[in-house]
């Protein structure tokens, strides 16, 4: 699903990691025209309307949830710089050993 959005907005999922809890780790690449912000947006915004759409026996449980959402509205994002995608690939998949 997060491939098929980041193809049609013209972005990359370079790595995934769904965390233990309640999170998910991704390393992106996009070129400098898309904003973070849009790129959060259509991640959070699409995923959440496919998957009440394709399992509305979620919208039951989350939306007796008092804001109404699947995902929280904050993120944290941070510029890789001058590490490559394989050291970034390497610390997403230790932060699931770490919370196991």
């Amino acid at each position: 699903m997060v491939n098929e959005i980041a193809d049609q907005y013209g972005f990359k999922i370079a790595h995934l990691e769904i965390g233990k809890d309640d999170h998910v780790h991704l390393l992106v690449s996009a070129p400098p025209k898309l904003s973070v912000t849009n790129i959060v947006r259509w991640l959070k915004g699409i995923t959440a309307f496919q998957l009440f759409r394709q399992c509305p026996e979620l919208q039951t449980h989350y939306w007796k949830q008092k804001n109404r959402h699947l995902w929280s509205p904050s993120y944290y994002v941070e510029s890789i710089g001058t590490v490559n995608e394989q050291a970034v690939a390497k610390y997403i998949d230790d932060q699931r050993k770490r919370e196991k």
